[in-house]
Parts: C-alpha cells; sequence; structure tokens
C-alpha cells in the first residue's frame, strides 16, 4: 500500500516549501495539491495557482510522485493544460501523476461566464476532456508536422504542438491519469484510460454509511471494467481518507483504523490531507510526525 499527502495552496512559498520538502522526508510516496481557482468554506482565504505550485515542488524534491487532487475541465482548455503538465512533468523527472474529475458545481464552474451545466453535460465534456489530453500527451507521431488537431461538442484545436523537448522520448506514452469517477460513465472512462482511479465515496454520507458506499463503489468499478474487457487489478485504487466526515489525522488510531478498512476494500493508495490550523482538515503536524515515523518503520526508510 502506498500513502499520499495534500498539501492545499494557501501558504507563502517559505512556509509551502517546508512542506512540500516534509512530506518527502516523512516517507509519503505521493504529495498532492487541489486544482481549484478557490475552494469551499476557503474561498476568502488566500489559494494560489495550482501549476506553478507543483512545478516549484518537482524543482525542490527528488523522490515523491506530485500530482493533482485533482483537475477538471471546469476552467481549463486541454491544449495549454497538456503543456503545462508536460512541463511539470518534465521538471519532477517523470515524477507527475494527473488526476483528473468531471469538475464541481461551486465556483469554479461558473467564474469564467459559462451557465451551470448539467450532470450529462459535465459527463460528455469530461469524456472530450480526457479523450484530447490523452491524444495531446501521447504527442505527435515521430516526422510529424502538422501538429494535433480536433474538432469536438466542447473543444477544439488547429495544429496544436506536443514535440517532446526530450530527444528519443518513446511515441504514444504519457503522465499516468487518475481518473475521480463514481457513476458508471465516469468508471468506464477508468477503465480505457486510467492507470488509477479516485474516490472520495458517496457525497454527503458519513461514518459507517460513507464506508458502505465506498465499498459499494468498489465493486461498480470491478463490474464496468471486467465489462469493457480490462482486468479490474490493473486498475489502481485511491481513496481520499477524509471525505467520509472524519479527519484521518485527528489522531493516530483514527489513522490506523482507517487504513485498515480501506485495505479490506483492495485500495491501493490511500490520501490523507496537511493539517491546518482550523476549519477543514484542522490538526496537529505532532500526528503527522508521528503517522510519518510509523510509516518510516513499516517501509524501513
Amino acid at each position: 500500500m502506498r500513502f499520499g499527502i495534500v498539501i492545499l495552496p494557501q501558504d507563502p512559498w517559505p512556509i509551502a516549501r517546508r512542506k512540500w520538502l516534509a512530506a518527502e522526508q516523512f516517507g509519503f510516496d505521493h504529495a498532492f495539491t487541489y486544482d481549484h481557482l478557490s475552494w469551499r468554506s476557503l474561498a476568502d482565504e488566500p489559494w494560489n495557482a495550482t501549476v506553478p505550485t507543483l512545478a516549484a515542488a518537482a524543482a525542490v524534491t527528488e523522490r515523491i510522485t506530485l500530482g493533482t487532487f485533482v483537475s477538471s475541465p471546469n476552467f481549463r482548455h486541454p491544449v495549454p493544460f497538456a503543456k503545462e503538465v508536460a512541463t511539470v512533468d518534465d521538471v519532477s523527472s517523470g515524477r507527475f501523476l494527473l488526476g483528473v474529475g468531471s469538475g464541481g458545481t461551486g465556483f469554479d464552474a461558473t467564474v469564467l461566464g459559462q451557465p451551470e451545466y448539467t450532470p450529462r453535460q459535465r459527463h460528455e465534456r469530461f469524456a472530450e476532456f480526457v479523450t484530447d489530453l490523452d491524444l495531446l500527451l501521447r504527442g505527435e507521431e515521430p516526422g510529424a508536422t502538422e501538429g494535433i488537431s480536433f474538432t469536438g461538442g466542447w473543444y477544439t484545436a488547429a495544429g496544436a504542438r506536443m514535440v517532446s523537448s526530450e530527444v528519443g522520448t518513446p511515441a504514444h506514452q504519457r503522465v499516468p491519469f487518475l481518473i475521480a469517477a463514481n457513476g458508471p460513465k465516469g468508471l468506464g472512462l477508468v477503465s480505457r484510460f486510467g492507470q488509477g482511479w479516485v474516490t472520495t465515496g458517496q457525497d454527503g454520507a458519513v461514518g459507517e454509511d460513507w464506508w458502505a458506499s465506498v465499498r459499494g463503489l468498489t465493486g461498480r468499478l470491478d463490474d464496468v471494467a471486467s465489462a469493457a474487457g480490462r482486468d479490474p487489478a490493473t486498475i489502481d485504487r485511491y481513496l481520499s481518507l477524509d471525505s467520509g466526515g472524519t479527519y484521518s489525522l485527528q489522531s493516530m488510531q483514527a489513522f490506523e483504523d482507517a487504513v485498515g478498512r480501506a485495505a479490506e476494500l483492495g485500495f491501493t493508495d490511500l490520501i490523507s490531507h496537511w493539517p491546518r490550523d482550523q476549519g477543514i482538515y484542522a490538526g496537529d503536524e505532532a500526528i503527522l510526525d508521528t503517522v510519518a515515523a510509523s510509516l518510516n518503520a513499516h517501509t524501513g526508510a
């Protein structure tokens, strides 16, 4: 099992730098940040841009995998975003994971003046976004000079250039996609494009109801992947431990209990949030130190 930590992009870089470095030193396998323009109850607080934050984190770390948890089409076009993803992947020497989801209905969904889309429209946009990103991040065929073009219901590109800066880069390889999905159509995208699946469980569910929803979703993924001809065991499974009404780092016991339950459900990767001083994910960094010591002892780091 692998363990990750989410570092919200709220701190000035001197403070954020310490956290990203500490995440690596603590022995976490991956570190993520949210990809929003602002977020829910924190909309009135400082909130930095995602891609520059990850590029800076990539420049000061050496081992830990970095990623978005998660990006969405709410305020992004696949062409410039693919360039940004490829650049951070280059800066990190291939340590980037692209978490991507359909996009919520909050601030990010309307800040550019777009209407509130229906769930069906959001899925159609999401499917096109993922398909286009897959095409772009695989890059042009060797010797191609016309770039990458596509025309869809949501996005258009005319001769987009994604030429690798590294000579001899194998064609048709791209950064791993971690696709957030709960419904059958979204899980179909996981089966087609995802190295990993991300879930936060059922929205609004807490406690035992939330764990029951997570159990049900794992079974749904198995069914959809099998129906698509994909071995479910080839899909890594990422669970946000802090989405069921309980903060996983409130105590060592809470963390161990959550890890045990997630392990029973077959999750390969577990994600917690860096403790904040107050509000959501409020906690004591001393607990994080204890958890990290336990992880290091378990892995022999």
